[in-house]
């Protein structure tokens, strides 16, 4: 639910394995390489060597040596501003931090260093997520807890914190050691950005990946909690990017001007509308944002610049970020064999609502399916604090958390412990508290169904004699991503659609609201634009966990007993943390909280204005939601559940044959 005023966060996550991000990268830029060479035979065969080179360097080398001039232009633009930026840094906020004791002047030079860095940003987010972590990640150590390992924050927003409210000279040291920390970064920025090889297909997906990193990091204040520059920063965004795109001007057709046209009007409104809490964020996305990053595609696309095709969770086509389709749930699958098929979506579904899954030798065994708890009507969720253990005697350990949109995020339960459907299924399903079944006993039970075996078949065409627990699981997990839900009225509002009288689909106090989630009541710093979920734009890798403070009940000052991640991996930073789930459908799932201890919206947004646990007097030295009350008025909270209803929906917005695409 929102957050305060984000001056701590969490960098305490879980990732899609094996550095996916940064293969696709790499390996994409060899693409245009690859189609090409497959050509070469032929050519030699029918035109001799030499009559090869004549015609390739003849009639070719216009083309290409535009698109390297372009290349070489913005790598060359890109070195210059990143040496600016180790100047500002070595021989102006270096220097003022060891001997100034202006405030006002160290705030200048660090508001200074943070416009100049959104001019690196769409190449370092883009090219070197490790090391921008430590230039302008979150604030908090970030926890591999596989490993065990806890790594300190660094950059600058660790050095905002020693500079806002107000600077204290006794923190000094601190401060210059995080500034030779950040200089340390960027010559490793140099070293790696000089063995870096671009395409134009990698320029212009950084670049409209940067569109949507402001639409949804940068204009909450994700990045910049304390000093509130958001909206000034985007507007600098916006103008490198124009920077960049002007390399690419093709005389030959009109996009470039239209294009430009709209990016200068960004700007402009930006330039026009400085306030945090004032600004409009509905208004810029709907008439700024969704356009220029359409727009850029298509201007992409005209020049002959195809976007990559690799499966994304965002798809690299996708128009908006609030395209009917623009996510794809596949990305999350554990491998290209456990992508879904419509076949496997229908089995899963079958399967769901089988008992059949916690058939075992208990005797409350084979009474309980996934839909027992996880119900289509209730948004599948059931409605409770938490429901009774198998043997009825009990309750599981944490409420049950909806379906819907599952499949978008790269881990699974409140405590993060599965990092795919397939591990939450096998887990629930032995859980001896929840079901207390045997996949290895249900493989042996099905194929004595016919309708069963024929299913299987069809759902995996290369199946041998035998089911094996995969392909439960995996049907499952299928049906599961099947859940994707992205089509509610704030959706329809962003692709701009209207009612059946014409009107807009959300209400003024709707979008009042939207714009609070987004700006003052900072909910969007956790729960991310447009899943609402704790998945980290643009990119879509990482799954994020908090630690608030929820207590035992609503306005109490004892925390709940649950210490989240923290039971799994002993590590401090993940005392009571929790994964960011997601409020999409969420006046459809109450109680809330992993306890189910808040009944209301209301009791909700009240917790969060108090700031968390902490604000309400619970002692956590490591909660990550800011203490510092919303102050939020009876008006704006109204408004603020208003438009978290909104969100609500009935179906997916997916069809099944999508998936795989």
């Amino acid at each position: 639910m929102p957050t305060a005023a984000r001056s701590r966060r969490t960098s305490i996550s879980t990732t899609v394995p094996l550095g996916i991000w940064e293969k696709v990268v790499r390996l994409s830029s060899c693409e245009v390489f690859r189609n090409n060479l497959k050509l070469l035979p032929s050519l030699f065969f029918f035109l001799g060597t030499t009559a090869f080179f004549v015609i390739v360097f003849g009639l070719l080398e216009p083309k290409s040596a535009g698109e390297k001039n372009a290349v070489r232009r913005v790598k060359q633009t890109f070195s210059r501003n990143l040496a600016a930026y180790q100047s500002l840094i070595h021989d102006r906020f270096l220097p003022l931090a060891e001997k100034s004791n202006s405030p006002d002047s160290l705030k200048t030079v660090f508001l200074a260093a943070r416009r100049e860095y959104k001019q690196l940003e769409p190449f370092t987010a883009y090219y070197f997520p490790a090391s921008t972590r430590l230039v302008n990640g979150p604030p908090l150590p970030e926890v591999e807890s596989e490993d065990g390992a806890v790594f300190e924050p660094g950059g600058l927003q660790v050095i905002e914190e020693l500079i806002y409210p107000k600077f204290d000279p006794k923190r000094r040291p601190d401060l210059v050691r995080e500034l030779k920390k950040l200089r340390r970064e960027l010559i490793r920025y140099a070293d790696f950005w000089r063995d870096t090889e671009l395409t134009d297909a990698h320029v212009f997906d950084a670049l409209r990946l940067q569109i949507f990193r402001m639409i949804t990091l940068g204009i909450s204040g994700f990045d910049t909690p304390l000093c509130q520059t958001a909206i000034p920063e985007a507007a600098v965004s916006l103008e490198t990017i124009r920077t960049y795109l002007s390399f690419y001007e093709n005389p030959e057709t009109g996009g470039f001007e239209s294009l430009n046209r709209m990016l200068q009007q960004s700007e402009n409104y930006l330039h026009t509308h400085t306030g945090f809490d004032s600004f409009d964020r509905a208004h810029f996305i709907t008439t700024f944002g969704n356009p220029l990053s359409a727009n850029l595609l298509a201007y992409q696309q005209q020049i002959n610049i195809q976007p990559f095709n690799e499966v994304r969770a965002l798809r690299a086509d996708a128009k908006t970020l609030f395209d009917r389709n623009a996510f794809n749930p596949d990305f999350y699958a554990p491998n290209v064999s456990l992508r879904s098929n419509p076949a496997k979506v229908i089995l899963g579904k079958k399967l769901f609502s089988d008992p059949i899954l916690s058939a075992s030798d208990d005797p409350a065994g084979g009474k309980r399916s996934c839909a027992s708890c996880h119900q289509p009507d209730k948004a599948f969720t059931d409605g409770l604090p938490k429901n009774a253990t198998l043997n009825g005697r009990n309750f599981v350990r944490r409420n049950t958390p909806t379906l819907w949109n599952v499949g978008l995020q790269s881990g699974q339960f409140y405590d993060l412990r599965s990092k795919t459907l397939e591990n939450q299924s096998s887990d629930v399903i032995h859980n001896k508290e929840e079901m207390h079944g045997s996949l290895e006993r249900v493989a042996l039970l099905l194929p004595k169904n016919n309708e069963y075996r024929e299913a299987f078949k069809k759902a995996f065409p290369n199946l041998t004699d035998r089911i094996e627990p995969i392909h439960i699981q995996n049907a499952l997990a299928a049906y599961e991503r099947s859940l994707t839900s992205l089509n509610s009225r704030f959706d329809r509002y962003m692709r701009n659609e209207r009612n059946s009288s014409g009107k807009p689909v959300l209400t003024a106090e709707e979008l009042a609201g939207f714009n609070l989630f987004m700006g003052k009541a900072r909910c969007g710093t956790c729960h991310f634009l447009p899943l609402f979920n704790g998945t980290v734009p643009p990119v879509f890798t990482q799954t994020e966990s908090e630690v608030i403070g929820v207590p035992v009940r609503p306005g109490q000052k004892t925390i709940d007993p649950d210490r989240g991640r923290y039971d799994r991996f002993a590590l401090e930073p993940l005392k009571y943390a929790f994964k960011t789930p997601t409020v999409r459908n969420i006046a459809m799932t109450a109680p809330y909280m992993h306890n189910g201890s808040f009944r209301t919206l209301e009791e909700v947004v009240e917790f969060y204005n108090e700031g968390g646990g902490k604000g309400l007097g619970i002692v956590l030295n490591n909660q990550t939601l800011s203490a510092e009350k919303l102050n939020l008025s009876p008006q704006e909270k109204t408004a603020l559940i208003a438009f978290l209803k909104s969100l609500s929906e009935s179906g997916p917005s997916a069809s099944i044959s999508s998936f795989g695409n």
